[in-house]
């Protein structure tokens, strides 16, 4: 059962809410909430991984892929995963409302930093993990957040690569180490988000379109001192954006750790080959979840 922050006002699409929701389940069919004072308890002295979908992605599947994706993490003890729901599906144009959806990610952030703030106190740490347009989510709470962050860790980010030192630039200073999943076979992050940032250009004069996203070729120029390399995943892993969360039934066996990101010529471990010789990308998401809770330790 995944604890939950909801700052959705409706099933899909909508409106960010003025005040975190407390929820738990495993599917939408159990999704219940759950107590102020409970949730404190299940929170008090824990290492807290918070974690954010990214954009295109309803109530009803957030809970599915975050629930289903926690199991497949190996957290140290006194730890715990609490996913993060925000309204950053996509009502229409598959994605290409992206130049809007930044707003709502930014709101959620707002709105996160302001929870977190006035309700862990009690906690050892507090840390964010996100997938592609989540990255803007946990980036704007950790900007606007008072309390310490140990671990940020971004995968498939779709926010610009320079975002960590022009917009974001003082969230390192927050934030004990980051770290990113990129992978140049993600095809939304190298033809859908540039032109999403084409529109948004449009609409907002002076926004650099031009840049490429985090999750596809990693941060530029020099990254912070405490980012912690490395990041790219190897070509032939065939890794596209959907991949890191999407945990299809059978679910994916977890892979020993420490799990790191090897060379770009590496193979892929043997647990995500398949009969056929080639990765399984259903299966991908268990090299996810081991990345992460390796350099979440």
């Amino acid at each position: 059962m995944t604890t939950f922050l909801d700052v959705r006002l409706q099933p899909v699409g909508g409106a960010v809410a003025q005040q975190v929701a407390l929820f738990s389940g495993t599917t939408i069919d159990d999704y219940t909430g759950i107590t102020q004072s409970n949730f404190k308890s299940f929170i008090q002295g824990q290492h807290v991984l918070i974690g954010a979908h990214g954009f295109n992605v309803d109530r009803a599947d957030g809970v599915l892929r975050l629930s289903a994706w926690e199991a497949l993490l190996r957290l140290p003890p006194s730890s715990v995963f609490i996913g993060l729901l925000w309204p950053g599906d996509s009502i229409w144009a598959h994605g290409l409302d992206y130049p809007v959806e930044a707003g709502v990610a930014d709101q959620s952030g707002q709105r996160v930093a302001e929870f977190v703030d006035a309700n862990f106190g009690g906690v050892a740490s507090v840390s964010f993990v996100s997938h592609s347009l989540g990255a803007r989510v946990v980036l704007s709470a950790i900007a606007n957040m008072k309390s310490h962050v140990r671990r940020l860790i971004v995968m498939a980010g779709a926010i610009n690569n320079d975002c960590l030192i022009n917009e974001f630039n003082l969230v390192s200073e927050s934030v004990d180490s980051i770290s990113a999943l990129a992978s140049l076979g993600d095809t939304v992050l190298s033809e859908l988000f540039p032109l999403g940032n084409f529109f948004a250009g449009i609409l907002d004069e002076g926004h650099p379109w031009a840049r490429p996203a985090l999750g596809h070729r990693g941060p530029s120029g020099t990254a912070p001192a405490n980012f912690v390399a490395p990041f790219q995943i190897p070509d032939g892993w065939k890794y596209n954006h959907g991949d890191y969360l999407n945990v299809n039934p059978p679910p994916p066996p977890q892979l020993a750790l420490p799990t790191d990101v090897p060379g770009i010529q590496s193979e892929p471990p043997a647990a995500l080959i398949g009969p056929d010789g080639q990765p399984v990308d259903s299966w991908k998401a268990a090299f996810s979840s081991a990345f992460v809770s390796t350099r979440f330790r």
